[in-house]
């Protein structure tokens, strides 16, 4: 299989849309504990919708779809999402939601990544939200051409104390949808889709049970792994995520990723102008260009 990077630099990830069960309970959990700032809340063909993102009205990050009655996801998981990942522009903005989340009661996890430090937290559907800062890439270290990074216990003081007493105010400007990690059954139908088709880089082979990848030499935009072992995939009775968005530098990178997705043999369905894929596990990526 090609391991040759295809996407350039400046491609990320952008909205994310998750289905859940009521509107009101999640938006309470985004903006209070999170911090999301509330775009837009409106109704599309019969379905509660909110649009969140950084305050600005072209920053949603996230859109909430309600369907009333779907499953709450088990502790396990489910084929789909593990989580998606909001990034913070600095190490104090860190700090400052490490106090927030801390004095809010909510359950958190915490992890040093070596490349980056990271929060976790589950919303009332059981989905799973990691928050999170990057080192500088100049203290990143590599090995064989890849990114290093681990999973080891995160020391809060010094994040804490980065945020020299200042409190959380939401997310800041600067925010931004920094990775999707998600459950898949098969390394290899993983690589086939986001690296041979798609043209993302492997970042991090080494990690057991995991494909690390990305553009641009960033540690990674998607992560996929196989740790929910024999989990059910996610159906649409389920809390899940609906699509995530891959945002290229333009339409002419859009439409050589469809292109070389469709040679592939994958499909890719149109929604008004823009792509949208679908990896093996039915997870749905759409593709779209930059402002």
């Amino acid at each position: 299989m090609s391991t040759s990077a295809v996407l350039p630099s400046g491609t990320h990830i952008g909205q994310v849309t998750l289905q859940i069960a009521d509107l009101d309970r999640s938006l309470a959990f985004y903006q209070q504990v999170i911090g999301f700032h509330l775009i837009e809340r409106t109704v599309d063909g019969g379905v509660r919708l909110a649009r969140l993102g950084t305050g600005r009205p072209s920053s949603c990050l996230l859109e909430l779809r309600e369907k009333p009655g779907v499953r709450h996801v088990p502790p396990r998981g489910l084929i789909g999402l593990y989580h998606f990942a909001i990034l913070l522009p600095e190490r104090a903005d860190l700090g400052r939601f490490i106090v927030h989340a801390t004095n809010s009661g909510t359950r958190i996890a915490a992890a040093n990544h070596l490349f980056s430090e990271a929060l976790y937290l589950t919303d009332p559907d059981g989905l799973q939200v990691e928050v999170y800062r990057d080192r500088p890439r100049t203290d990143w270290t590599y090995r064989d051409g890849q990114v290093v990074g681990d999973t080891l216990p995160l020391d809060f003081d010094p994040v804490i104390a980065s945020a020299a007493g200042t409190t959380w105010a939401g997310l800041p400007d600067g925010a931004m949808m920094g990775h999707v990690h998600l459950y898949v059954r098969d390394l290899a139908r993983a690589h086939a889709f986001y690296v041979a088709a798609i043209g993302f880089s492997p970042t991090v082979t080494s990690m057991p049970g995991a494909l690390f990848v990305a553009a641009g030499g960033y540690h990674h935009h998607v992560g996929l792994n196989t740790w929910a072992g024999s989990a059910p995939q996610a159906t649409d009775d389920d809390a899940r995520l609906l699509t995530w968005d891959l945002v290229l530098p333009d339409t002419t990178q859009v439409d050589a990723a469809a292109a070389r997705l469709r040679a592939a043999g994958y499909s890719v369905a149109t929604a008004g102008d823009t792509p949208v894929a679908r990896d093996p596990w039915d997870i749905a990526v759409r593709l779209t260009a930059g402002r």
